[in-house]
């Protein structure tokens, strides 16, 4: 990688730990988009994502857990559900643009809806309303299921779903969401630890930019940030996410659509060719 490269892509990983940290994510979503602005050669992005993704989710979750909102009672039941459905979720392939554009879409509407959610609930509290078992058990699956799918952490799915069913508050939210992504991110690296890839020394500067980033975002997020703040900064990050899956789908689908229709236009009439007449 030209050092260029690695100085720009540093500055901005250091930027997205930060954001998604302070939230309880780990920003595999913003290192994938950073990732493919500056070109960086398609199949190292999934590991280095994940990579990075570890190193994050591990910061933001100590910080989380050493603040005092981490539940294990809390959070057990979703990654029960949404291990085995990772697992079968991975395994399975569709379209991958359509996937893609279907969960972006929802993202985005996510984002929007938390944004007007927290504007609303300014100045009014409910308390939380832990969900029964069984209920988290099936959460758990079908977020995991996407996250197989979609080869991301998960948090983006898991996070917007607790606060507006009003099952846990914000902190409490961020600090199940990273160790939900911790575990997701560590399957997917031992997959590709076991497919053959090794980490190179271009990782290193990056996943220490990230680090740096995420331990001053989830330093701020789990001790010093309001919850109406870190609302507002979730609804940051699942708009973040949507365009990443949104925008290359989009054109992805444009330009096959373009070409099937290509293909079937007729061909010009160039009349009937004429032959010599033998004499």
């Amino acid at each position: 990688m030209d050092p260029n490269d690695t100085v720009l892509l540093a500055a901005l990983f250091l930027a997205v730990g930060a954001l998604y940290a302070s939230v309880g994510h780990a920003g595999a979503s913003g290192y994938l988009a950073v990732m493919a602005l500056v070109g960086v050669a398609p199949e190292s992005m999934r590991s280095t994502a994940l990579a990075v993704n570890v190193v994050v989710a591990t910061v933001a979750f100590s910080h989380y857990a050493a603040a005092g909102h981490f539940s294990w009672r809390f959070l057990l039941p979703f990654l029960i559900g949404s291990t085995p459905a990772a697992f079968l979720g991975g395994a399975i392939s569709l379209p991958a643009d359509w996937l893609r554009l279907a969960i972006g879409f929802l993202l985005a509407l996510s984002s929007v809806r938390m944004a007007i959610a927290n504007h609303h609930r300014h100045g009014t509290r409910r308390e939380p309303r832990d969900p029964p078992i069984p209920i988290k058990l099936f959460a758990g699956a079908l977020l995991g299921f996407a996250a197989g799918l979609t080869g991301t952490g998960g948090g983006i799915f898991l996070s917007p779903l607790i606060l507006l069913c009003g099952w846990a508050e914000p902190k409490r939210t961020a600090a199940a969401a990273s160790l939900f992504i911790l575990v997701n991110s560590l399957a997917g690296l031992g997959g590709l630890l076991q497919a053959g890839w090794t980490p190179t020394l271009d990782l290193l500067p990056l996943a220490i930019a990230a680090g740096l980033g995420g331990f001053a975002g989830a330093f701020l997020g789990s001790r010093r940030a309001t919850p109406r703040t870190l609302n507002l900064l979730l609804a940051a990050v699942l708009a973040v996410a949507a365009s990443k899956l949104l925008v290359p789908s989009i054109a992805s689908i444009g330009q096959r659509e373009s070409s099937v229709l290509e293909e079937h236009q007729p061909l010009p009439d160039r009349g009937v060719p004429l032959h010599p007449i033998d004499e």
